[in-house]
């Protein structure tokens, strides 16, 4: 049974309006106020403009040694879904099973509002080390805040021993998901009427000719990558997500634009899928400067989310099953912060409540069931004499 404490904090976090597009700071400000009720401590790290932070407290302080629960705190939007209640209503239904609806239910406040309401029980916890409880902002646009977030705890000189993500897994650690990569890619080519073709660099045509290449290279991904079992595809991908490019009929572009991405396997290597499709790029960039030097490709990074490769034999991973009471491990489609945090040495598993299907969906909900599942892992965990890793 979910406790009313934990319901409610969730509810009130689902009600704050923190698509990417805007500001954090009403929850942030929420769960710092929250907590220094219980004398907490919180570290705010900001963005440039100060209209976004993380959020990174310590519950146990003086302790040697310190888990993290993270989780971010921006939604996707609903522009254009279909929704048959409102997106921030937080409301809950019995049918088919008690669930807690709203924009970011499932991903992922709910697991932040069972966190916050462990915090008590994981300052008056008897074990040898603290919880970490970290909030990152513009995680669904390219995983920016968390970035912020652990330069601030290097500097500050915190040493976290490993990292739980509350993404929506079901309940069971994953160990492994694929990384996100775009780009944006603008052709410049040499205007000219339709009917002087010759005199032209056609810039939609020759951003045609680099999206055949991307389209060649995930056909053979399909073809030839070796295979890792476990992913629904099973192989990298590439695609082409926007294309915008001309004026008129009769006026040959000089301008277009796209964007495409890779989701490499952990054992695959974007970075270099970038570096072919960058080096096609300057192949055709030879015919197009015979005709007229100023034409070409430009590229412009808009996000890289490494990919995650835990093992079930990482001493987090096998902390993970204990709480969660899985013996099983998983992996996952989607993008997270785990890569970046292992990449920053600290050892990562991704365990929340909540199925990824129906996070930025219309209706999109948790089960109390998920939620009930959750607290009964922090339970666990605040009451879980030193992990092997520590």
């Amino acid at each position: 049974m979910l406790s009313s404490a934990a319901l409610n904090l969730a509810q009130s976090l689902i009600r704050m309006n923190t698509v990417s597009q805007n500001s954090n700071l009403e929850l942030i400000h929420f769960v710092r106020d929250e907590l220094a009720r219980l004398g907490v401590k919180s570290r705010l790290s900001y963005n440039a403009d100060k209209t976004k932070a993380n959020l990174f407290a310590t519950l146990g302080e003086g302790r040697p040694a310190g888990i993290i629960l993270s989780g971010h705190t921006d939604t996707v939007p609903w522009d254009g879904q279909d929704w048959s209640l409102p997106p921030l209503s937080a409301e809950l239904r019995d049918t088919p099973e008690p669930r807690l609806y709203g924009r970011g239910s499932a991903d992922m406040k709910g697991f932040i509002g069972v966190a916050l309401a462990q915090a008590q029980a994981f300052l008056d916890s008897p074990a040898p080390y603290a919880v970490h409880l970290a909030l990152s902002y513009d995680e669904e646009i390219g995983c920016f805040g968390v970035r912020e977030l652990i330069a601030d705890l290097r500097e500050a000189g915190i040493q976290p021993v490993a990292c739980i993500i509350g993404e929506p897994t079901g309940m069971v650690p994953a160990i492994a998901h694929k990384g996100v990569y775009r780009y944006r890619c603008c052709v410049r080519g040499k205007e000219a009427h339709s009917s002087l073709t010759p005199t032209s660099v056609n810039a939609i045509e020759m951003a045609a000719r680099l999206i055949g290449k991307l389209r060649d290279m995930a056909e053979g991904f399909e073809r030839s990558e070796p295979r890792y079992a476990g992913f629904d595809v099973p192989f990298s991908t590439a695609c082409v997500g926007q294309f915008q490019g001309g004026i008129a009929d009769n006026v040959v572009p000089r301008d277009a634009w796209f964007h495409y991405e890779f989701r490499d396997l952990p054992t695959a290597d974007a970075k270099l899928m970038q570096q072919e499709i960058v080096q096609h790029a300057r192949t055709l960039e030879q015919s197009m400067q015979a005709i007229a030097p100023q034409t070409g490709f430009q590229f412009n990074t808009i996000c890289e989310i490494p990919s995650f490769l835990g093992s079930a034999d990482d001493a987090v991973t096998r902390l993970a099953q204990r709480l969660s009471g899985q013996n099983r491990t998983t992996e996952v489609a989607f993008g997270t912060e785990a890569g970046i945090f292992k990449q920053s040495g600290i050892p990562t598993v991704v365990c929340g409540p909540g199925h990824i299907v129906q996070a930025h969906q219309a209706d999109e909900f948790v089960s109390l069931d998920q939620l009930a599942q959750c607290e009964r892992f922090m339970q666990r965990l605040a009451a879980m004499p030193a992990p092997e890793f520590i």
